[in-house]
C-alpha cells in the first residue's frame, strides 16, 4: 500500500499554515521535494474553501503518494459543490481559487463523499 497521511480537522484561517508544513515534511519524506510549492498552493486554496464555504468546517485531509505523483483528498460534510467562478473584475479579491488549483495541477475533481458530503481532490505528476 502506497505511504498516506489522513488528517481530521475543523479548519481555521490559520489551519492552512500548519497543513503546509505537514505537506512539505511529507514530500520531502518521500522524496518529492520538486513538488512542495505546487501542493502547498493547492491545499491552501481546498483548505481555504472549507473554511469560506462549509457551516461547520470539519474537513478530513488524505495525501496519497502515487507511483508518479501526489493526489490529495479534502472532504467535508457540504453538498455544495464548488463552482470555478466565470469572468471576474481586474479588482476582484476572490474567485480565483479553483483558477488557481487548474493551473498548478495536473487535474482536479469533485466527488460524492462516502456518508455525504463530498471530496475535492488533486493530482500532481512527479517530474522525475
Amino acid at each position: 500500500m502506497p505511504p498516506t497521511y489522513r488528517l481530521c480537522l475543523t479548519a481555521s484561517e490559520h489551519s492552512a499554515r500548519h497543513i503546509r508544513r505537514i505537506v512539505r515534511s511529507l514530500l520531502a519524506e518521500w522524496g518529492m521535494p520538486e513538488l512542495t510549492d505546487s501542493v502547498e498552493l493547492a491545499v491552501t486554496e481546498l483548505v481555504a474553501n472549507v473554511v469560506r464555504h462549509v457551516p461547520d468546517r470539519r474537513c478530513v485531509l488524505l495525501v496519497l503518494r502515487q507511483t508518479a505523483g501526489i493526489r490529495v483528498e479534502v472532504s467535508d460534510g457540504s453538498r455544495q459543490p464548488p463552482c470555478p467562478r466565470g469572468e471576474l473584475g481586474e479588482d476582484a479579491e476572490s474567485g480565483r481559487g479553483l483558477l488557481l488549483l487548474g493551473a498548478v495541477v495536473d487535474k482536479w475533481g469533485v466527488a460524492p463523499a462516502p456518508g455525504g458530503g463530498k471530496t475535492v481532490w488533486f493530482e500532481i505528476s512527479g517530474y522525475s
